[in-house]
């Protein structure tokens, strides 16, 4: 209930901010439009004789997405995108402060640890920073190194499976937004040790750092837990989509789609 009427609160404030500029030129896009061409898009590659969930690495792509990211990143959409994450991260804490209290205890009663813990990630740029999260898995869980999380992980604490659910183990982040570390929506930062691999098997793979990493995502929204070179290509699809149509009403969709997902705890992990 505490996660339901938070996102709902959250996505109203989103809104109110949101709302003078939501019929720009961007914003004219409805949202039956925007489901379908992010769904059309990889039958559009794979109709251009593509590989399963590549894209057409020449000159005008590459320029057309740095294109995008530089109007993602201009000083009104900034100023626009520092509104929406404060409205939001502020929200967020304030009513989901109980929720959080009992998350932490819960943590804490089911395996010995701390309640949360610092994970490095790459943002903005390729910079690298810690992000903070509800610890959901055992202590010394990457003792033989770092590994993608699996379905059924046994690693997962019981409370974890939980959080991990609804994501509420995502909600430390918050701090991160504040920070200006990260933003409320944008593509799910990854962890360095993983960047490394996926940017040597995945063209343009490095085009989503050129805005600011999110909590949430057009990506997160459409698609299952990556854990995968291949669902990190499926990913990125959406992430440089995202980025090729981003306007502050479609982050408002994306806020609204991640209620449903949190509250009914739909998708894997």
């Amino acid at each position: 209930m505490f996660v339901h009427y938070a996102f709902a609160l959250a996505a109203a404030a989103a809104g109110a901010v949101a709302a003078t500029y939501a019929f720009g030129s961007n914003g004219r896009r409805n949202a039956n439009e925007l489901y379908r061409d992010a769904d059309a898009l990889p039958r559009r590659r794979a109709s251009q004789g593509l590989p399963p969930g590549g894209l057409n690495v020449d000159a005008e792509e590459w320029e057309e997405i740095v294109r995008a990211a530089e109007r993602h990143n201009s000083p009104y959409m900034t100023r626009i995108k520092r509104l929406l994450d404060i409205a939001l991260s502020l929200a967020l804490l304030a009513f989901l402060a109980p929720l959080l209290i009992v998350t932490a205890v819960a943590i804490k009663w089911d395996s010995p640890g701390p309640v949360l813990y610092r994970q490095r990630r790459v943002g903005l740029g390729g910079q690298e920073f810690e992000v903070f999260k509800f610890r959901s898995m055992i202590v010394d869980a990457e003792a033989d190194g770092p590994q993608y999380a699996a379905i059924k992980d046994k690693r997962i604490t019981r409370i974890g499976a939980i959080i991990r659910k609804f994501r509420i183990d995502e909600i430390p982040q918050t701090i991160n937004v504040l920070r200006g570390e990260m933003s409320f929506v944008g593509p799910r930062p990854e962890r360095p040790e993983f960047v490394r691999e996926l940017e040597q098997e995945i063209p343009l793979y490095h085009c989503r750092h050129l805005i600011k990493p999110g909590i949430t995502g057009w990506a997160q929204v459409k698609y299952e837990y990556a854990a995968s070179v291949e669902g990190a290509r499926t990913k990125l699809r959406y992430d440089l989509y995202y980025i090729r149509h981003f306007s502050p009403f479609m982050d408002v969709l994306i806020v609204l789609m991640t209620i449903r997902v949190a509250v009914f705890g739909l998708g894997s992990r």
